[in-house]
């Protein structure tokens, strides 16, 4: 198994990252850090690691490439049969490979395997022991069920796929820079299976405030128009041949709506500045005309009514903070 590290100004992070790999039990792995032209002495934390282990290998970009042909200059060396992407800020908990290399040498069918995430700050939390437990879904089963989310459900660091599956997507799409990822869930599963580890925690998420989607890319509508037209083209090219293509395409147009209706009432709750949410409304009504007086779209109308007999904005930050936890504990049940 190959473990792509892209790294960028995240040396205190890297050799987190790196020694959750190499301790993992039960496979082979080997580790290409891709560091994309470090400026504040990462680079030199990457040669050391690199030094101490054969397993590491280090790409140095002379030129910063930026993300996606990052991803893609690491992924394109790996020589296992199947691969990972991890971010240097990210981790892999303890048996997260051996987990999902069980699970795919079970069902040759299935072609990327994902799990649980533990999001957290400063130093990684412990994770419980649990029943290992698993999912799996024809690619058909698992998209008809996908386009009713509305979002990525997929963080990134927790998935691993079978290399000759990578292959044939043709890799991260510069075309998506907020969701290449998620274009590439959805081409892997128009000719593969799609499968869950669940129980244990797969992988770790830091969550500093310096992540990628948090500082990279601004504007409240900006990943999920990318959202939509990740939907919009693969239901239009490689998804195009599939028998629900199009009702599939109208449902995750309208479920896109509605996830701007709710973080548009959320953030309008919160104090952000009115234009926000209006830009959210705006962004809903393009993408599905019939949310327009939707209950997404009452509610999020109802979170902007400071009049009222009652505290509109409280109950709306409650109800959708409750909402919050309730998606979190269905996907980790269920996967989606």
């Amino acid at each position: 198994m190959t473990v792509v590290v892209p790294h960028y100004n995240y040396g205190r992070y890297l050799p987190i990252a790196v020694e959750s790999v190499l301790a993992q039990d039960g496979v082979d792995v080997d580790v290409i850090i891709v560091d994309d032209a470090s400026t504040d002495g990462s680079l030199e934390v990457a040669r050391r690691l690199a030094a101490t282990d054969d397993r590491i290998a280090l790409v140095e970009h002379e030129v910063n490439q930026r993300h996606i042909r990052t991803y893609n200059d690491g992924l394109s060396r790996a020589t296992g049969d199947y691969v990972v992407l991890l971010s240097a800020d990210d981790a892999l908990t303890p048996g997260s490979l051996t987990r999902s290399v069980a699970l795919l040498e079970a069902h040759p069918e299935v072609g990327l395997v994902y799990g649980a995430v533990e999001w957290f700050h400063g130093d990684l939390p412990a994770v419980g022991d649990a029943r290992v437990w698993w999912q799996t879904w024809t690619g058909e089963e698992w998209l008809s069920r996908i386009v009713h989310r509305g979002r990525n459900s997929i963080v990134n660091p927790e998935v691993v796929m079978r290399r000759s599956v990578y292959q044939r997507t043709g890799g991260y799409d510069l075309d998506f820079p907020h969701a290449a990822d998620m274009y590439m869930w959805l081409q892997a599963a128009s000719f593969s299976g799609i499968g869950f580890v669940g129980g244990p925690r797969q992988a770790y998420y830091r969550d500093h405030g310096e992540n990628m989607h948090a500082t990279d890319f601004a504007g409240a509508t900006d990943d999920m128009t990318q959202v939509r037209d990740v939907y919009d083209r693969f239901f239009t090219s490689d998804g195009a041949g599939l028998p629900q293509a199009a009702r599939w395409r109208e449902a995750a147009r309208r479920s896109v709506a509605r996830e701007a209706l709710l973080r548009a009432a959320l953030l309008e709750c919160t104090g952000a500045p009115r234009s926000v949410s209006a830009e959210l409304r705006a962004f809903a009504r393009a993408t599905y005309p019939a949310a327009v007086g939707s209950a997404a779209w009452r509610w999020s109308s109802l979170a902007s009514d400071k009049k009222g007999s009652f505290d509109s904005p409280r109950l709306v930050r409650a109800v959708e903070n409750t909402r919050w936890k309730i998606r979190s504990r269905r996907q980790t049940a269920v996967g989606l």
